[in-house]
């Protein structure tokens, strides 16, 4: 049995409508098989690459000589590789393997940025097999042209080894140049988000209300200490929360009103809430704070689920407890997983996002669990950070483009 003709096929050149067309057709014209296809163009410069299976019956000189023919009418440089039957075989077994995505952010990103990415990528026996750009293009002349945001996909090819490791290196690079980049695998859950969860206090919004309360109450640095204890993991969540609860006994409820009227988002909240609503995403706040203020942000924002910790009051005073089970980083974790099964989600499907230790149990169980501006214990933990810009930074995780993003709010 003879070998099958196998040709890889290049196009490149300006680019301009009814390319694919032309060529596309002189190859149907001899009945020639398209194995594999594809196709970018940047700044009108077109790369396109087909690999085919010619028949055994085809004139093969007659179908490279109208390709050249058609390419050089459309001023293009075409070239054709033939491919060995074993490459190809070895080609066709990679499909199915996990393939990874590293998205790199940053207020503004440079060559050398790209360049120590793809180092380590190189380093780890990987290859770079597509590069896309998520953040828009950015004009020259207007005023104040500099990016606010920039993001870029790096699509990998390869087995890797230790992902963990991967994630530690990339860590370690990320904190050096200041930018954030998270690896993924490409999977169909990453495509299939469903449910967000967030923590409050110093995520969804840009304060810790127990310190807000404590300054109102005169005693802002006692309860400060011990919030960052907790939030660094050197002390028990129920414990510490106990302790300054017991700080903020006889607190007038009017206190708490004026606090929850003043609550300062975080930068990009609206926009990343809004926009994954639009797209049909449930939205629920997972907090060691307290319901009070986030009933608050659930009418503000349209979030679907709140589980907080409940005041209790006598005279509309703070008694300096809650009532029911205090929420702390194993409740958050049950709760997240409760949620999921409530909407009939796989936890593959959730992305969780925090900054304390009391979060790192639904970090670690959610599809994409993301530590935001976080304490540098928590970033180590967690698989996924993001310190160098807002909470709107999560749609390019999730391989959003920013002209989708714009047509989107635009409707």
């Amino acid at each position: 049995m003879s070998e099958p003709d196998i040709v890889l096929i290049r196009v490149s050149g300006a680019d301009r409508p009814g390319i694919t067309a032309a060529l596309t057709e002189v190859l149907g014209r001899y009945d020639v098989t398209i194995l594999d296809i594809g196709q970018s163009v940047i700044h009108d410069t077109l790369s396109l690459g087909l690999l085919v299976l010619l028949p055994e019956e085809a004139a093969s000189c007659a179908v490279f000589r109208e390709l050249l023919f058609a390419a050089h009418e459309l001023g293009l440089t075409i070239r054709f590789t033939p491919v060995g039957s074993d490459d190809y075989e070895a080609w066709v077994a990679e499909q199915g393997r996990p393939r990874h995505i590293v998205t790199l952010l940053g207020r503004k990103l440079a060559a050398e940025h790209i360049a120590r990415v793809a180092r380590v990528v190189t380093d780890n026996g990987l290859n770079i097999e597509r590069i896309d750009r998520l953040s828009g293009r950015i004009s020259l002349r207007e005023a104040g042209a500099a990016p606010q945001r920039e993001s870029v996909e790096i699509w990998l090819k390869g087995e890797v080894a230790d992902i963990a490791a991967l994630h530690a290196e990339f860590l370690h690079l990320a904190q050096e140049m200041a930018v954030d980049i998270a690896i993924q695998e490409d999977d169909i859950f990453r495509r299939n988000r469903r449910l967000v969860c967030f923590d409050m206090d110093s995520t969804l919004i840009q304060v810790e209300v127990i310190d807000e309360l404590a300054r109102a109450a005169g005693v802002g640095e006692q309860v400060a200490e011990i919030t960052e204890a907790a939030m660094r993991g050197e002390l028990d969540f129920k414990e510490s929360f106990r302790r300054r609860m017991a700080l903020l006994r006889g607190m007038d409820e009017s206190v708490l009103a004026e606090v929850a009227a003043r609550l300062p988002l975080t930068d990009g909240a609206e926009r990343l809430i809004s926009t994954l609503k639009q797209l049909g995403y449930r939205i629920a706040i997972l907090s060691g704070g307290f319901t009070y203020f986030a009933e608050h942000l659930k009418r503000r924002l349209g979030i679907d689920y709140v589980y907080a910790n409940r005041l209790e009051f006598e005279s509309g005073k703070l008694t300096g407890r809650v009532t029911g089970e205090v929420v702390d980083g194993q409740r958050k974790a049950a709760l997240l997983q409760e949620i999921a099964r409530k909407e009939g989600i796989r936890l593959e499907q959730v992305i969780a996002v925090g900054d304390g230790a009391n979060d790192l149990p639904m970090l670690a169980i959610a599809g994409l669990g993301i530590a935001f501006h976080a304490k540098p214990l928590v970033k180590q933990q967690a698989r996924h950070a993001i310190a160098t810009m807002g909470l709107d930074g999560i749609l390019y995780l999730l391989g959003m483009r920013d002209e989708d993003l714009r047509r989107l709010a635009a409707e």
